[in-house]
Order: C-alpha cells, then sequence, then structure tokens
C-alpha cells in the first residue's frame, strides 16, 4: 500500500485541532492570485512546461513543477499527466489539517501505474545556478525560495569547500506543497501522490517534493475528508483530469506570474510576518503573491 508513514502522528493531532477554522493563524500561509499591481521586473513567469493543472469536482489546483529538486518525479508526474492516467480518480485518502492523496489508478491505496518505482529524491544538491532566494538564516542553515518551493539548504559560504561546489538542500512541507507517496521502502514512489492542506515538517527528507500549489490550496483544502482514522473516504471527490499547460492550445493556457522572492516588496512581506509572529516565525508563514490571467475557468461538472 502507497501510505504516508507519519499518518498515525497526524491523525492524533487531526484530533486536537478539528475544532479550527479556515481563518485560523495555525493554518499558515495561502498559495494563491492577488490583486496587488505587477511590475514585470519583481516577478517571474512560470514556463508552461512547469505548470500542471488539476481539475477537481471541487474546483481547479494550479501547481509549479521543481525540477530542479526531483527531475525524476517532475518527468513521472508530466508522463501520467499526459498519458491520461489520473483522469476520473479520486482523492481516497484526505485527512483534515495534514494532506489530500490521489493517483491511485485502483482508487483505494493499494495500486500504481504501469511504470516503475522511482528511487527517492528526498534531497538535492543546490549550486550558485540555482534560483534561490533566502529569507531567513537560524544557525548553520538557510531558509528561502527555490522559485515558489520553501527550502533549507546549508549556507553558499560551504560550497568552495564540496567537490561539486554545491551545498545539501531539501523541500519543507508547508501548506500546498506536493510529494509523492510511498511504502517503507524509500524507493517505492510510483504514481500516488499528495498535497499539503497544512504545515507537516515531519515529513522533510522523507518523501519526495515535486511540486508547489500556486492556486487552488482552498480547493485541497475543500476535498471531502475521510471520517476514519485513516483517512479513507467514502464518496470522495474526483481529479476529472491533470493536464501540462505546455500541452494545452495556446487559448486555454493561464499565464502564471509568481513574485520573485528577492523582489523588495516580498521582503517587506516577510518583515511584517517575522513582526507578527515573533518566536513563532515559520517559512511555511510565507507565501508569494501569485497572479494568474487570464483566471482558471470552472471545473467541468463530474461525469
Amino acid at each position: 500500500m502507497k501510505r504516508l508513514i507519519a499518518l498515525t502522528i497526524s491523525v492524533a493531532f487531526s484530533a486536537i485541532a478539528g475544532s479550527a477554522t479556515a481563518q485560523d493563524p495555525r493554518l499558515g500561509a495561502t498559495p494563491g492570485s492577488t490583486g496587488m499591481a505587477m511590475d514585470e521586473a519583481g516577478w517571474r513567469r512560470v514556463a508552461p512546461e512547469n505548470l500542471l493543472l488539476i481539475d477537481t469536482s471541487k474546483g481547479r489546483i494550479i501547481l509549479e513543477l521543481t525540477p530542479e529538486a526531483a527531475p525524476l518525479h517532475v518527468e513521472r508526474i508530466r508522463l501520467l499527466s499526459r498519458l491520461g492516467v489520473y483522469d476520473g480518480l479520486v482523492w481516497h485518502r484526505v485527512i483534515d489539517w495534514f494532506m489530500a492523496q490521489t493517483g491511485d489508478p485502483l482508487g483505494t491505496g493499494e495500486g500504481q501505474s504501469a511504470w516503475p518505482d522511482l528511487i527517492g529524491e528526498f534531497t538535492f544538491r543546490r549550486g550558485t545556478d540555482l534560483p534561490f532566494a533566502p529569507v531567513a538564516a537560524p544557525t548553520g542553515a538557510v531558509l528561502g525560495f527555490m522559485n515558489s518551493l520553501p527550502v533549507q539548504t546549508q549556507p553558499d559560504g560551504l560550497m568552495s569547500g564540496t567537490s561539486d561546489g554545491k551545498v545539501h538542500a531539501w523541500g519543507l512541507y508547508c501548506p500546498g506543497v506536493a510529494g509523492m507517496a510511498r511504502d517503507e521502502d524509500p524507493d517505492t514512489a510510483n504514481s500516488q501522490f499528495f498535497i499539503m492542506r497544512q504545515a507537516y515538517p515531519s515529513l522533510d527528507k522523507r518523501y519526495t517534493i515535486w511540486g508547489m500549489t500556486l492556486e487552488g490550496l482552498d480547493v485541497v483544502r475543500a476535498l471531502k475528508a475521510g471520517t476514519d482514522p485513516s483517512g479513507v473516504v467514502t464518496e470522495p471527490d474526483r481529479m476529472i483530469r491533470a493536464r501540462v499547460v505546455a500541452d494545452l492550445p495556446e487559448a486555454e493556457r493561464p499565464v502564471v506570474h509568481v513574485m520573485r522572492a528577492d523582489n523588495p516588496a516580498f521582503g517587506g512581506m516577510v518583515s511584517q510576518m517575522r513582526a507578527d509572529r515573533g518566536a513563532d516565525f515559520s517559512i511555511c508563514d510565507l507565501s508569494l503573491p501569485v497572479q494568474v490571467s487570464p483566471p482558471p475557468p470552472p471545473a467541468p461538472p463530474p461525469a
């Protein structure tokens, strides 16, 4: 069964936090579109090849793929989306205050695609060639964004002492981050994946991260959750279809811009969040503003 090993821990947390509302500040940042004015110099247009649209029975989710962090898993997500493998599959395991899981052709948590399992890509090597912008520097580490993905990494100063001129880095399981489900063997990810409804740092460096939600975290949080402690859902919501934007006709492609993390406007947001949160400040409190044009159309009704 492709599952999350930390599942039982999450159920206990859910029982404590289940009465919180969607406005509870513990929910963390909420990725999504913003109405602020856009200065092209301070924003980054996401390449269509790295944009994934998932239309669900609750609405549309737009994710940015992160091949810099997990090239094998990104290629698998692209392949299965292009072949229509994900179309019509259910969100078979959804746990409030944790994550929503899908991608099983059987819809039970026991299935996978016909392609071989993947080697875990839990960390990656970061060089000066990667688009990384720091926002915090706790002792011995740096926190920041690689494009839209929240990342923890070793400081740049260590690059001169490594054989490849790079340092260790990994994605962080903040709200909206997309990861691959697997069995206890670390090299068993295949087709099942999950999207975080809330932050869950105990998953860091244990499950491969392949993307970040740019728009539609509200949709992820609206997916029907299971009432059983395992999170298995009765009459679950569905993925209607998943498509790489580069494969769509030009007229159907949304244009997505994300504010650059080195934009002074975002620096101001970071400073304000630090002031508001104090010692409780976390990179998961932050979310890069997103502009989607044209607005994504409503998802078609389920078949």
